[in-house]
């Protein structure tokens, strides 16, 4: 039970955390919900590279044009695998636009501008992850066996009686399962009545209904968007901030000492409790902030590069799209891939 004193200090690291991040979190959705409605994906497709690896590497850095978290990241990856982009693209994208984008850049270095080595290895770190994880997928040359059904109805190679035939299924109120999935961020839009349309569904992908509205009409569609997303994350955030101060205040010291310093745990503790606690990418570093006197350079490197990559929240959003062995696959390889690079920090850094 926390004592008066105990819960003063965990409110005051609570609103500390809070009024540090919630204007990068706003201004984050602002702009994943500006770019969703005004930029067209498939022109990024046709200018990327061939090889897989440049592919993969191409991907990962184009989260700097959709500064999106991990809640966006998601439909905006599967829209780029609907438009025939490479896998090896798509995977990179979605494993690396989360971090690598200057909105998270600029909130990392918020945080640790004392520690600029963070900063620079937490980016460097997400982009070699994400292309060797990308080049890695790219050896599966159908990516169909790895994704869910309503996917690849969606896809380019499907005739177009089967696209016609999923479009007409939402039309007619028949529950499918994208129809099923948990809200996404940065996949509805006001629709006709009181429903609203799904960005991600295959009628929207098809057409990219949204890009041909005049600008003018787009405009209250992004409102919606930012609106939507600000309840989605803003929730998250909230919960992410009680548990890092409860955490702080309510631990005894020297078992947070313990983990925190030796070389190995260290790791293992953050990585766990970055997928446990899934807070937006956004914000994640002042999370990590409040662990910086305790934990090893490497183990705050693994919470802010492994987090935005897998954590429950996400694995729940990666579901609409892939099926359980690919989930599987980006988390055992994003993980094993993540901790090598962690500990070699811990040891020679």
């Amino acid at each position: 039970m926390l004592t008066a004193n105990q819960l003063n200090n965990a409110l005051t690291l609570f609103f500390s955390l809070m009024v540090e991040a919630i204007p990068f979190l706003l201004l984050g959705v602002l702009f994943s919900s500006a770019l969703l409605l005004f930029v067209d994906e498939r022109k990024l497709v046709a200018a990327v590279p061939r090889h897989p690896l440049l592919a993969a590497l191409a991907g990962s850095l184009i989260g700097c044009l959709f500064p999106v978290c991990e809640c966006g990241n998601v439909p905006v990856a599967r829209r780029l695998i609907v438009q025939g982009a490479p896998s090896s693209m798509a995977i990179g994208f979605l494993l690396a636009a989360p971090t690598v984008n200057p909105i998270v850049f600029w909130a990392t270095w918020t945080a640790f501008r004392d520690q600029p080595e963070v900063v620079f290895l937490r980016v460097g770190f997400t982009l070699l992850i994400a292309s060797i994880v990308g080049w890695v997928f790219s050896t599966q040359a159908d990516l169909r066996p790895l994704l869910q059904p309503t996917v690849t109805r969606a896809m380019p190679s499907q005739s177009t009686q089967a696209r016609s035939s999923s479009t007409r299924s939402h039309g007619n109120g028949a529950t499918t399962d994208s129809d099923l999935a948990l809200l996404q961020s940065g996949t509805f839009l006001l629709g006709t009545g009181t429903q609203p349309q799904r960005l991600d569904d295959p009628a929207m992908l098809s057409t990219n209904l949204a890009l041909s509205r005049p600008w003018t009409d787009r405009l209250p569609l992004m409102l919606d968007n930012v609106v939507q997303e600000l309840r989605e994350l803003g929730g998250v955030l909230i919960l992410g901030a009680a548990i890092a101060s409860i955490i702080q205040i309510a631990a005894p010291r020297e078992v947070i000492l313990g983990l925190g310093q030796n070389t190995i745990t260290s790791i293992l503790a953050m990585m766990l409790l970055a997928c446990v606690v899934s807070i937006c990418s956004t914000v994640d570093s002042f999370f990590a902030l409040s662990f910086a006197s305790t934990f090893t350079t490497g183990s705050l490197l693994a919470f802010l590069v492994f987090g935005p990559m897998i954590d429950l929240k996400n694995i729940a959003l990666l579901w609409s799209v892939f099926r359980a062995r690919a989930i599987i696959y980006l988390f055992v390889l994003a993980a094993q891939l993540t901790f090598l690079l962690s500990l070699l920090v811990n040891l020679y850094i």
